[in-house]
């Protein structure tokens, strides 16, 4: 599986032609290709939607932008023509070799930096800007990866199933507030930018789309994600319920009260566990003493839930 690499630096700059000549190519490389469903194939074929998400990154001359599934390039040639190098991953080696083919002899071929593989598995390059059609399957996986890498980018535009981007800018209350919801705005402010309707693809997926913008939070909040997800992972099983009846399920009990008495052990000097220890009595006194009991995580927002952590592991409660 290929990796990233530190893409090459490039002054080339876009000349009035290579519109002309990356469009005309475009028409003959496309012609005769099987999508695979597999990899979650569907081409933008409005070059409007595609000018449209190019304009909401805001793209500078001075920019690398990361490409996630470029297919045959509808958007990649947008973006190399106001980015100064564009480092695209396909999956696809049938898509990639139409991709070269569409810029080959355009003054815009410099600029495109190939990249095969996995873009799961692959180290990610530093990028100022992330934009993408993405393929469904990885569209959870990819925004925490995107999320979590270091340096921070600038932005990402991102294209994604009309459902999933609800759930990514959803708020307390609604219907798709989930754990997705909570752990994205955690890192990132989430805007939805556009509707797209099916029939802008080839071939139509069978769902509607939506085009977000992500925008990390600079300075990233000082939580460990870890813990922070373990939280919401047990307030979320049962959204509906209060918290304090989602605490108080078995296995999550067990659970914390084994944390609770490693953290107890490895403390210096360590902490002996008092006789007739509840862990059940020590969650339902945080959760009474901080008005969290009735509490149901599907009224609760970041601030509240930052607020429920801090008083859990202030009591010795954890979720690692």
């Amino acid at each position: 599986m290929g990796k990233f690499k530190k893409p090459r630096r490039s002054a080339d700059e876009i000349g009035p032609a290579s519109t002309a000549q990356a469009a005309s190519s475009a028409r003959a490389v496309t012609s005769g290709i099987v999508f695979n469903k597999e990899f979650g194939q569907h081409i933008l074929k409005n070059p409007l939607v595609a000018q449209g998400i190019v304009d909401k990154a805001a793209i500078k001359a001075t920019d690398t932008v990361l490409e996630i599934g470029p297919g045959t390039g509808n958007l990649t040639v947008k973006l190399l023509e106001q980015a100064k190098k564009v480092v695209a991953c396909e999956v696809d080696p049938r898509l990639a070799a139409e991709l070269q083919k569409r810029v080959m002899g355009t003054p815009i071929q410099k600029k495109l930096h190939l990249v095969m593989g996995d873009v799961l598995k692959a180290d990610l390059p530093f990028f100022d800007v992330c934009v993408a059609n993405m393929p469904y399957q990885i569209s959870s996986p990819f925004v925490f990866k995107i999320l979590l890498h270091r340096p921070l980018f600038r932005c990402a535009v991102l294209m994604f199933q009309r459902e999933f981007a609800q759930r990514l800018v959803a708020k307390p209350g609604d219907a798709l507030y989930c754990r997705l919801t909570v752990n994205t705005q955690l890192l990132a402010k989430v805007d939805h930018v556009m509707k797209v309707g099916r029939n802008n693809f080839r071939p139509p997926p069978k769902v509607e789309s939506s085009v977000v913008r992500i925008e990390p939070r600079n300075p990233p909040p000082k939580v460990d994600f870890e813990e922070w997800d373990g939280l919401l992972r047990v307030v979320f099983v049962r959204k509906n319920k209060t918290l304090a009846a989602g605490f108080h399920s078995k296995s999550v009990l067990k659970l914390l009260e084994k944390n609770y008495r490693i953290v107890c052990a490895a403390s210096d000097p360590p902490r002996a566990v008092p006789e007739g220890f509840s862990i059940k009595d020590l969650i339902d006194g945080v959760l009474v003493d901080n008005g969290f009991a009735d509490k149901r995580a599907k009224q609760l927002d970041v601030d509240d839930f930052l607020q429920l952590l801090s008083c859990m592991n202030d009591a010795g409660v954890h979720f690692h």
